[in-house]
């Protein structure tokens, strides 16, 4: 997997978002961590991307309702709402990403401990589940 520097610097900042926004969310929803954890995670994802690719992905007509509930959480974190923001900006995270977790679950599994963890009887069926990965029939 080759990437530029850019799109190496964009996975930190997205890591480190991310990072900041669990601990926001731990440290009883401290709007300072959560607002640099967003700030990091958009401007991470912008430059794994690039600016116009973000701008289609949360422009697109199917993602407008996790778009609106994204960017709303995001302003009701900085605006001093940080509980209800979080809540708002999850429903969101979910419908943007909510297509990446099956593929996220196939990475995880090819992982050496994780992947033996998740595929574990019972952990297998509640991560697909999750995922929403479907089993053949045959």
């Amino acid at each position: 997997m080759w990437l530029t520097d850019a799109q190496k610097i964009g996975v930190a900042l997205t890591s480190f978002g991310a990072l900041f926004m669990l601990l926001g969310v731990i440290l009883f929803f401290d709007g300072s961590l959560l607002a640099l954890g967003n700030i990091l995670f958009l401007s991470g994802i912008t430059l794994i991307i690039g600016p116009q690719k973000t701008f289609y992905f949360f422009a697109r007509k199917q993602k407008l309702r996790g778009t609106v509930c994204f960017l709303g959480g995001i302003l009701l974190v900085f605006f001093k709402w940080p509980f209800f923001g979080v809540i708002v900006e999850t429903f969101g995270f979910l419908n943007l990403f909510g297509d990446f977790f099956p593929v996220i679950l196939t990475f995880l599994r090819q992982l050496p401990v994780i992947g033996h963890v998740l595929s574990l009887p019972y952990i297998r069926t509640v991560a697909d589940r999750l995922a929403g990965s479907r089993t053949s029939i045959v």
